[in-house]
């Protein structure tokens, strides 16, 4: 079982020298490409040259149903939406479908532990660890071993995609209830408490946020927690393991990582816990409405490139964004110098 990962921190200066000359040569005064010059340095940077190119982005989304869903108290669609929404992903109806399909983004979609048996559905990755996690208001949510477990098949299917020529991942997640785990984890892993972790998820009223912040209150203390293993494993779901071993396996294989909303980046915070390095590999799509979320970025010390608004999950804020990391590595290959354009360059 594999928890152990090699990820190695961005530390070519000469490279990073190199691509810092390129970009300020280009017919433009220096820095006036804002974020875009910083994106196309860290691109190539992970590439390791000087002319990065983003082949077979992908986006994998995880679906996964959490147990304390069942009694409805933190959530106001009913569980049995994971699996409908699943159905919608393989049958094209969904935002990220739409998205991804105007920007030639490859979606896979995953059963990471949906509280349903889809019968061998086309399009669909079968990676179920079960049919959801328990409810850790009663038991942590998962085995240490069911965790190690979605740590690996999550990591596994970036081996598979990498292997298929892709150098540029996102991911996204589907289950009713993960904003709940999402919470947790980031407050153990951020110490903010938790009544400023919790948000409105899908759609709760202040009234409903404040019974589900007492809730998640109460089943942060029930537990002491030694370990980001042991954390994931109690707060967690299924699809954030996955998401978490997946992030650890594309950083150890130097692929671009695009990081999504609040739940991805709820998976990412176990990630830095275990690598820090791991953020060297990662670009931050969008910040959510959810209250946590730009939170979570001030922790990390990282701004995202977007913001509009949007808390829908399913790697959406990653698709909409990714024509601006498209742009950063254009114009690094494209765009003409002063030299070549016979322009008068920076004195």
């Amino acid at each position: 079982m594999q928890t152990n990962f090699t990820i190695q921190p961005l530390s070519n200066q000469k490279l990073e020298n190199t691509l810092k000359v390129k970009i300020d040569s280009k017919t433009k005064p220096i820095g006036a490409l804002g974020t875009l010059e910083d994106i196309a340095l860290q691109i190539g940077m992970i590439q390791n040259t000087d002319c990065p190119s983003l082949n077979n982005t992908s986006i994998l989304v995880f679906a996964g149903d959490h147990g304390i869903a069942r009694k409805g108290e933190v959530n106001p669609y009913p569980q049995e939406v994971t699996a409908q929404m699943v159905y919608n992903f393989i049958n094209q109806g969904a935002a990220i479908n739409v998205f991804c399909k105007q920007h030639a983004i490859d979606l896979k979609i995953v059963d990471a532990g949906v509280n349903h048996t889809f019968e061998n559905i086309s399009g669909l990755i079968d990676a179920k660890i079960d049919f959801g996690t328990k409810n850790y208001q009663e038991q942590p949510a998962m085995s240490t071993s069911q965790c190690i477990s979605a740590i690996e098949k999550g990591a596994d299917l970036i081996v598979k995609s990498h292997a298929d020529g892709c150098n540029t991942i996102g991911f996204g997640e589907m289950g009713i209830g993960n904003t709940s785990s999402a919470s947790l984890l980031m407050s153990y892993f951020t110490k903010i408490p938790i009544k400023n972790c919790v948000g409105s998820g899908t759609g709760l009223d202040t009234q409903a946020i404040k019974n589900k912040q007492h809730i998640l209150s109460g089943v942060y203390q029930q537990y002491t927690l030694s370990s980001p293993l042991e954390a994931l494993a109690t707060f967690g779901g299924f699809e954030i393991a996955m998401i978490t071993g997946a992030i650890l396996k594309a950083a150890e294989l130097k692929m671009t990582i695009i990081i999504d909303g609040f739940i991805v980046t709820s998976a990412l915070l176990v990630a830095h816990a275990m690598y820090q390095n791991v953020l060297d590999y990662c670009i931050f799509a969008h910040v959510s409405e959810e209250q946590g979320h730009q939170k979570m970025y001030e922790f990390l010390n990282k701004k995202p490139l977007v913001n509009l608004g949007m808390r829908l999950g399913e790697g959406t804020g990653v698709a909409v964004a990714y024509p601006i990391i498209a742009s950063a590595v254009a114009f690094l290959n494209n765009m003409a110098s002063f030299e070549s354009a016979g322009v008068s360059g920076n004195k």
